[in-house]
């Protein structure tokens, strides 16, 4: 089989849809790989090492998929790169169809496109094997991002996430209880912060206060609670997954206005359409926006500026 490895073009994206490590894997059982040129760059891979590998370095994307039977991609496609499809062509990638353009899922549709969404590839016993990795980057990357919001200079209260003996603490309030969640609320607490983390399933409540030694404050994750939750809240983190379909909206816009001025929120969801009724998405270059007093970052590809630990992962 042909297999395409093409450069990504969503803004900041520095992932790549496989290593060199892959790609040997692949040539060795009779494949042949095509790679754009500086694909693997921003993880670090340079041409040299996918044409080690046994790769065919080629310098178009276009040429990439005019070559390719099945391409291995990272973010959804732009525009451009739909237009590049042929028919017949298959397409992996986390390509987040759920809260897709209606207009890109039918030009899959016209050119007869197999689209493979990483996100909702599940095993037998419901895990979602390729996704969980990427999800705990993103988890550990949260704090990351949120302690640098809360600054003064980003527009935040200045409040430090931990804070510092005889002042306290920084309020975490996660909704989702999953792979994002859970690491999330585990770089939160190393940081010092005060965690709440809400979930659906009892079960996974018990898991996580298990897990964290009673650390994290566990609540029911329905309507009530979560509008006594928001209205504390210093870092509000959306971390709703449904495999396959929208995020349900959670936060509605009065719950946001509840919330103190200059809080953060951080709806990871949105790749999923968003679990909060203010969201909309952003991107590294331009990564929050102000709405009812509040700071919200909703980069759909976050872990795209780490490439190197995303790409591996």
């Amino acid at each position: 089989m042909n297999i395409g490895i093409p450069r990504e073009r969503r803004d900041s994206e520095w992932r790549v849809g496989l290593t060199p490590a892959g790609v040997r894997l692949l040539t060795q059982a009779g494949h042949t790989c095509f790679i754009e040129h500086n694909a693997g760059l921003g993880s670090g891979f340079l041409d040299y090492d996918y044409q080690r590998a046994g790769g065919q370095i080629v310098y178009s994307g276009e040429e990439v998929y005019g070559r390719a039977d099945l391409l291995l991609k990272v973010a959804r496609p732009t525009v451009e790169e739909f237009g590049w499809m042929r028919e017949g062509q298959i397409v992996m990638g986390f390509l987040h169809l759920a809260a897709g353009r209606r207009e890109k899922i039918e030009t899959l549709l016209q050119k007869r496109i197999t689209a493979i969404a990483y996100e909702t590839i599940q095993d037998d016993e419901g895990r979602l094997p390729v996704l969980a990795p990427i999800s705990q980057v993103a988890g550990r990357m949260i704090p990351h991002v949120a302690g640098t919001l809360l600054q003064n200079n980003y527009g935040g209260k200045g409040i430090l996430l931990g804070g510092v003996p005889g002042v306290a603490p920084a309020d975490v309030v996660i909704l989702g209880g999953g792979t994002v969640g859970t690491y999330a609320a585990r770089a939160f607490l190393g940081l010092g912060a005060s965690v709440h983390v809400l979930d659906r399933s009892l079960e996974r409540l018990q898991y996580l206060d298990a897990l964290f030694g009673g650390r994290v404050t566990t609540m029911v994750s329905h309507v009530f609670n979560i509008e006594r939750v928001v209205r504390f809240a210093d870092v509000l983190v959306g971390a709703v997954l449904v495999p396959g379909a929208r995020a349900p909206i959670l936060v509605t816009r009065e719950m946001v206005r509840s919330m103190r001025p200059r809080s953060v929120i951080m709806d990871i969801s949105i790749d999923q359409g968003g679990c909060v009724e203010t969201s909309r998405p952003t991107t590294h270059s331009n990564p929050t926006f102000e709405e009812e007093g509040i700071i919200h970052y909703c980069v759909p590809n976050m872990t795209g500026v780490l490439g190197r630990t995303a790409t591996h992962a």
